[in-house]
């Protein structure tokens, strides 16, 4: 139960009323965003305007995961993402869980325990992704990465601390939308619960149904009176 309801607060970022458990997933420092500039540097709005304009060319998206602990664990999985809004974290199936945003709230299902619990994504890092509100354009700061082949944006909005800090990992790919493609993404929540996101085998505009974004309520159902 520990394990499956913090990997919730890991990619949503919510602080949920009952104990979550401590972060579970982290980052080497390789990852780590990198230290607030005295001024940007030359160059860096353009970078941005690339990442903005990769991401906003993402239809949709299915890509293989690797979440991984700042103590070395990791679980695997599918990501399913569609354009505005909507993700999918399909787990290994020796993790009975499943993470669905609708565009408006994450949802986890743990059919272990047969629990649901529902966050608000605006109030998520994922936000960043997922909220057509969120403008990354707005509140996207480029890092340096020391490699002209990879771009760092981290975002964050200043004046909600409490929706947490999302990095962003760009790397350049002529076949990717936007000729950058979305590598990984690094979550820091306000209870600083670091996640990392790893992706591979990326597919772009491939058939996304609504289906993707529908899950079945494992709990029991209350018979009326």
């Amino acid at each position: 139960m520990k394990t499956l309801t913090k990997t919730f607060r890991m990619i949503s970022g919510a602080a949920a009323p009952i104990a979550l458990g401590a972060a579970a997933l982290g980052v080497c420092a390789t990852l780590s965003p990198a230290p607030v500039l005295a001024a940007p540097a030359s160059g860096d709005a353009a970078k941005l305007d690339q990442a903005v304009k990769a991401l906003r060319a993402i239809s949709t998206l299915k890509a293989d995961f690797i979440q991984r602990d700042r103590n070395g664990g990791q679980v695997k999985g599918k990501l399913t993402l569609k354009r505005p809004g909507r993700i999918r974290f399909e787990y290994e199936k020796s993790v009975p869980m499943l993470i669905v945003g609708d565009g408006k709230a994450l949802t986890m299902i743990d059919y272990e325990v047969n629990q649901v619990q529902r966050w608000p994504i605006k109030n998520s890092p994922l936000g960043a992704l997922l909220d057509p509100s969120r403008d990354v354009a707005k509140y996207g700061t480029v890092r340096d990465t020391g490699n002209p082949d990879v771009i760092s944006v981290e975002v964050r909005d200043s004046e909600h601390p409490e929706y947490g800090i999302i990095t962003l990992i760009f790397t350049r790919k002529a076949s990717a939308p936007g000729g950058l493609e979305l590598a990984y993404w690094v979550a820091l929540d306000a209870q600083n619960t670091r996640t990392t996101i790893q992706l591979s085998n990326q597919r772009y505009g491939v058939a996304v149904g609504e289906d993707a974004f529908r899950w079945e309520d494992p709990r029991p159902r209350r018979r009326p009176h």
